[in-house]
């Protein structure tokens, strides 16, 4: 069998969480007639977990990663950070999940241990990944609702959390916009390019070679192995693990089934003391909107890329998996006026920079995180969950490369196929206008 890629990623905006960091160690290049003995496709949350996950199973493994861009400056590196523990459903009204809540809670914390543990071994810079929990920010009577349901929601699953008045999130964020918030502890805030560099360079000092620049072209059956065909060479490998998240689809595999969606961000330039001043607040916090079609704030601090505060909203699918300038343009437009709305004294200040991430999802919301043939496993689809979910479905193929039993490879091995989509373009028309009028539903918050 062969799989070759019809595109492979590229963004037209900038990972702002990678340039906040300055300079990266320059790439290695692919050695010649390179031998490995897993080769991972795609160095994101995914494959970098994989790999310290193989790495830990056996230490003599030999094993690849490959990216087609710089580890950061993929969808690893354009999200907003959060590693949430807690039901997060992002169809739902309040988050609150269809399916089994104490069992995905559980495997979610498995992924926030994993990460914790690589800060740990690989001596990540500990701002890198600050287990302070997160809040649900409310800003009308609708938001403040949807707050009090999910909080009974925790509440029935044996789960702590906080409701905050108008006062604690205003001394929180230092704005007057929020009427409530609902806080949780156990969110782990990601720098997330610093997170994976981090994970990057310990795994090469474990022996893992990860080559960025090396976009891979497709992979074919050869003998009792596979080739793996990239921009530098050919690989010859035992195994393969495609964790490249909606890419997935561009080798052929899981087509017409995955939504390829869009989300935007902006962030402010370095404040200055006196705007800092002005502002109050913490240094660092983390606003999930109570409407999970809402707005996502976060700010940062020096220790995570200087004092900036990050908006995310809107959101579009794009199938052929790139986002139109357009769209972000739009985007841009509709976080200056959320920026604006949370921050009156800092109304009309310019972004330093705007950029669009990739997501990918299923009707069903599952991922495919299995052996797609013998020799060829996936660590895909992550469905908005990208932290926590791509972490743990590159665990799960790791194991199943290794014939490793857990109840993390056993949860995805299980999950259903996802669901086709309605012929094109009417799906993406439809995608498009349902994302939109939940745009307007969503509001103020």
């Amino acid at each position: 069998m062969m799989y070759s890629a019809k595109r492979i990623p590229r963004f037209d905006s900038p990972a702002a969480w990678a340039e906040l960091l300055g300079d990266y160690p320059a790439a290695q290049p692919l050695t010649e007639g390179h031998k490995a003995d897993v080769t991972i496709i795609g160095a994101g949350f995914a494959g970098l977990s994989a790999a310290r996950r193989l790495v830990q199973l056996d230490t003599s493994l030999r094993v690849t990663v490959l990216d087609a861009l710089r580890v950061g400056e993929g969808s690893a590196g354009r999200n907003s950070g959060f590693m949430i523990d807690l039901p997060h459903d992002l169809a739902s009204d309040d988050y609150a999940g269809g399916g089994d809540d104490k069992a995905l809670t559980t495997l979610n914390r498995q992924a926030i241990a994993f990460a914790k543990g690589a800060v740990a071994e690989y001596r990540i810079n500990p701002a890198y990944a600050d287990l302070v929990g997160k809040v649900n920010g409310a800003a009308t009577e609708a938001g403040d609702a949807h707050n009090q349901s999910y909080a009974r929601h925790l509440a029935s699953l044996g789960e702590p959390s906080e409701m905050l008045d108008a006062h604690a999130m205003c001394e929180l964020t230092g704005s007057s916009y929020y009427r409530s918030g609902l806080y949780t502890p156990g969110t782990l805030m990601l720098q997330p390019a610093g997170y994976v560099q981090g994970l990057a360079a310990g795994l090469r000092q474990a022996g893992v070679q990860v080559v960025e620049h090396c976009a891979v072209r497709g992979f074919e059956k050869s003998g009792s192995g596979w080739r793996v065909r990239t921009a530098q060479g050919d690989v010859r490998s035992g195994h393969i693990i495609v964790a490249a998240n909606g890419h997935l689809e561009s080798f052929g595999i899981a087509k017409a089934r995955l939504i390829q969606l869009f989300l935007f961000a902006s962030i402010t330039p370095e404040l200055s003391s006196e705007e800092i001043a002005a502002l109050g607040g913490a240094p660092r916090w983390g606003i999930t909107p109570a409407d999970p079609m809402g707005t996502t704030m976060r700010r940062i601090d020096t220790a995570q890329g200087g004092n900036r505060i990050i908006t995310r909203t809107c959101a579009v699918v794009r199938p052929d998996m790139s986002a139109r300038p357009k769209d972000l343009s739009r985007a841009k437009a509709v976080q200056m006026k959320k920026f604006a709305d949370r921050f009156p004294n800092l109304a009309g200040m310019e972004m330093a920079q705007a950029w669009a991430g990739h997501l990918c999802l299923t009707l069903n919301g599952v991922s495919v995180a299995r052996e797609i043939e013998q020799g060829v496993f996936s660590a895909c689809v992550q469905n908005g969950l990208g932290t926590a979910r791509g972490t743990l479905t590159g665990i799960a193929a790791a194991e199943a490369v290794m014939g490793h039993p857990s109840a993390i490879r056993d949860h995805f091995e299980q999950e259903a196929q996802p669901k086709p989509l309605p012929p094109q373009p009417f799906a993406t028309w439809g995608a498009n206008a349902y994302l939109r009028w939940k745009e307007r539903r969503a509001g103020a918050e």
